[in-house]
């Protein structure tokens, strides 16, 4: 059935019903539309006066013309020629939504747009006859819901927690437990970020420069990192709550590596990583160009770190203990 939208109608008849206390699951049965339908109605469009509050509700016409309002503003890429090319323009060069909503001031547009709007006129039926949404980074078919993301406590379940993770994690008593962290940039690095991992035993540090805050690239780039160990050595790895590593169950089954993580802003749970962050900071300051970073650069600071005597390791090197 194709998505048509309430009118005037349905939105007075849900007016009349709520002042008779009429539940919601009757008013949906009532105009023929999902509860849901109509729980949304009410939430985007009621009206609220702060200096009358006796006044606040639901009002048909009021909703009409919120829905009107929002309406207008989301086919200004339909009615105007102009800004329309421009934003199709700047997508097929790679420029996302964000960025092209930022820059329309300097790019010389009168009317301004939202991301929100670009993003919605991409996934409209115009959008999608000419296929923009190959252009977006995601590349989704369909628009991922704005408030549909999901709890972190679903993302993160209880029996990942640290508290969960056995004791001779803890201790350091056994090889190949792993912490990882993700080291952030100037904004002007765009989303590239490095990753560190270290392993909890012999401290040894491993690097490696990530184009963007992908969980699922992310993930992607650490299997092949960590692959080539043997298993013993890749048991599991210790990370903080950050949705970048949302993906963690692809590490399971694809190398059989257990991850853990650290209760909501805790970040000294997982110390040997931040440790390694501060370190990394000397080579890597948050003003580094990543984009001129090689791979070779990435092993020589590396090796530096790990060429270094500690003290906890009885002034050997994490490259000598981890032999």
């Amino acid at each position: 059935m194709a998505h048509t939208e309430l009118d005037l109608r349905e939105r007075r008849t849900i007016e009349d019903m709520l002042n008779a206390k009429v539940p919601v699951s009757k008013i949906a049965a009532e105009i023929g539309r999902h509860r849901s339908t109509i729980y949304r109605e009410i939430k985007r469009n009621y009206f609220t006066d702060e200096e009358l509050p006796y006044l606040n509700g639901y009002y048909g016409m009021n909703a009409q013309k919120y829905a009107s309002d929002r309406r207008a503003r989301r086919r200004k890429l339909i009615r105007l020629d102009g800004l329309r090319a421009h934003v199709i323009a700047q997508l097929k060069i790679g420029w996302t939504p964000e960025q092209i909503a930022g820059r329309l001031d300097f790019d010389g547009q009168p009317i301004r747009v939202s991301h929100e709007t670009i993003y919605a006129y991409v996934y409209s039926r115009e959008g999608q006859s000419e296929q923009l949404a190959r252009h977006l980074t995601s590349r989704r078919k369909k628009r991922q819901p704005r408030y549909a993301r999901r709890a972190r406590g679903q993302v993160f379940p209880p029996d990942r927690s640290i508290h969960q993770r056995p004791d001779f994690v803890k201790t350091r008593e056994t090889f190949g437990e792993w912490e990882g962290d993700l080291m952030i940039f100037e904004r002007s690095q765009g989303t590239m970020n490095v990753a560190s991992l270290v392993e909890r035993k012999t401290r040894f540090a491993v690097l490696f420069r990530n184009n963007d805050r992908s969980s699922t690239q992310f993930i992607n780039k650490l299997m092949d990192v960590m692959e080539p160990l043997p298993q013993p050595a890749r048991r599991s790895i210790t990370f903080d709550r950050g949705f970048e590593f949302r993906a963690w169950r692809k590490l399971k089954s694809g190398i059989g590596t257990e991850s853990w993580f650290c209760d909501p802003q805790a970040p000294w749970q997982k110390g040997s990583v931040e440790n390694l962050n501060k370190r990394a900071r000397r080579y890597l300051p948050r003003d580094t160009q990543l984009a001129a970073l090689s791979n070779r650069n990435m092993k020589a600071i590396c090796d530096r770190l790990n060429g270094t005597p500690r003290k906890c390791l009885g002034w050997r090197t994490p490259t000598e203990a981890f032999r």
